[in-house]
């Protein structure tokens, strides 16, 4: 129903931004990683995602595609609905998010209030099974790299290549994100940031 809202940022507290568009105000909840890269009285755009439950009619919005994405993906895990996945979106940015995944690092996810171990397992365990195979799926038989990665046997170059793909790129684009990088000197979450930045400005 709504894609995107598009306007000016007119309240910002904890866990919720205020769009206004054309006079009317969109309250859309979002994460501190979203609400920390607005100003109020600047413009903003927000992409959305709506939950509509019974009575419940809320707006949700992301600072960029690759948390959109995040949220999704984590709202599809048993028992993780959107107030839980976007607590872990604040201490979890995407990057982070991804990585965590792929390594199986669930103390990272339970730095979010209110995701205890139990939740953190589940996530880490469904959504890494799910990326392995669909990385293992998109993966060509003579690439080593994305099939290291979806197996588990992974360095960091390759734990950033694996993120990337959890974030929605492709291989070959997580590959050629990589050119011109020191990745041999560079933990896996600056490859995966350095990264972003290039796949974004194109």
């Amino acid at each position: 129903m709504f894609y995107y809202v598009d306007g000016t940022v007119t309240v910002l507290e904890q866990g919720l931004a205020v769009i206004d568009c054309g006079g009317v105000g969109y309250a859309c909840h979002a994460s501190q990683n979203t609400i920390g890269k607005l100003k109020i009285g600047a413009h903003a755009r927000l992409l959305t995602y709506l939950n509509v439950r019974e009575d419940i009619f809320e707006l949700y919005g992301f600072i960029d595609e690759e948390e959109q994405s995040c949220f999704k993906m984590m709202i599809g895990v048993s028992g993780v609905g959107p107030k839980a996945a976007l607590s872990i979106l604040s201490v979890a940015p995407p990057d982070r998010l991804a990585l965590s995944i792929i390594t199986g690092d669930e103390k990272m996810l339970m730095q979010a209030p209110g995701i205890g171990k139990k939740i953190a397992q589940r996530i880490v365990l469904e959504l890494r099974d799910k990326m392995s195979k669909e990385q293992l799926e998109t993966a060509s038989a003579a690439s080593p790299v994305a099939v290291a990665a979806a197996s588990g046997g992974v360095n960091h170059t390759q734990e950033a290549v694996a993120a990337l793909m959890v974030l929605g790129y492709s291989q070959a684009e997580a590959l050629h994100a990589m050119e011109g990088l020191d990745t041999a000197q560079m933990a896996a979450e600056e490859i995966i940031r350095q990264c972003l930045k290039k796949l974004v400005k194109q």
